[in-house]
C-alpha cells in the first residue's frame, strides 16, 4: 500500500493509525500542503479533491479517510476497528463522524486560509473561530461518552478502535491551536490510554518523515 500523506493533516493521521492498528505495512508518500503540491496535475489525477490522504491498495486508489478506515475493515477486518453488534457500530460511526463531520470540516487548513487571506479575517478572530467550533464539538462528545455505560478505557470498550483514531488527531490539532481542555477529563483520559500504544506513537505527526 501507498499512503499519500501530510504529516500535520488530522484525516491522514486518523488513516496512519488505522493501518498500524491492523499491522498493514504501508509506503508513505509525502505531499507538500503548504508548498501547494496538492495542486499539482499529477496529484489532482490520484485525487481530484487535492486533499490528503488517498490509499493506493494495488490498482485501488481510495480517498476520504472514514472511506479508507471502512474500506480497511472491510479487506482486513482483524484486528477490528468496529464492534460487532449493529447498534455498537453505529455508536462508534457516530462519535467518530461528531469529529469528522462537525468538527473537523470547520478547523481545516484550508478554511482557515481562507478566513485569513481571501475574507480578511484578523488573526486573533480565525483562533476564535477554531476555539468555539472544537470546543462545543468536545463538549457534546465529552458528554455522549461520559453517559455512556459502553464507553471503556477507550471510546467503546477497552479496545481501540474507529472513535478513538479520529480522536486523538483532533485534541493533537486543538493543542497546535491551544485550546482549553481541562472540561475534557474522559477525552483526555482515552488519549492517556491511546498514548501507551505503538500504533498510536508511530502515527504521531512529529515522527513522520516530512516533519518540519
Amino acid at each position: 500500500m501507498k499512503l499519500y500523506d501530510y504529516w500535520r493533516s488530522t484525516a491522514a493521521y486518523r488513516v496512519r493509525i488505522a493501518l498500524n492498528l491492523k499491522g498493514i505495512h504501508y509506503q508513505p508518500i509525502p505531499v507538500n500542503l503548504l508548498g501547494g503540491e496538492e495542486s499539482g496535475a499529477a496529484y489532482r489525477c490520484l485525487n481530484p479533491q487535492g486533499l490528503v490522504p488517498t490509499l493506493l491498495d494495488g490498482d485501488q486508489v481510495l480517498t476520504q479517510s472514514l472511506a479508507i478506515c471502512e474500506y480497511l475493515e472491510e479487506t482486513r477486518p482483524a484486528p477490528a476497528l468496529l464492534p460487532a453488534s449493529p447498534g455498537a457500530r453505529a455508536r462508534v460511526r457516530a462519535l467518530a463522524q461528531v469529529i469528522t463531520c462537525d468538527i473537523h470540516p470547520l478547523n481545516n487548513l484550508r478554511v482557515l486560509t481562507y478566513l485569513v487571506d481571501d475574507l480578511g479575517v484578523a488573526e486573533s478572530d480565525k483562533l476564535a473561530w477554531y476555539r468555539h467550533w472544537v470546543a462545543q464539538g468536545l463538549s457534546a462528545l465529552e458528554a455522549m461518552l461520559t453517559s455512556a455505560e459502553e464507553t471503556g478505557r477507550f471510546c467503546h470498550g477497552d479496545e481501540p478502535g474507529l472513535a478513538d483514531l479520529c480522536l486523538i488527531p483532533q485534541l493533537y490539532n486543538a493543542r497546535r491551536f491551544d485550546c482549553e481542555l481541562t472540561d475534557y477529563p474522559k477525552l483526555t483520559g482515552i488519549e492517556s490510554a491511546c498514548q501507551t500504544l505503538p500504533a498510536f506513537l508511530a502515527a504521531e505527526p512529529q515522527r513522520q518523515s516530512d516533519a518540519r
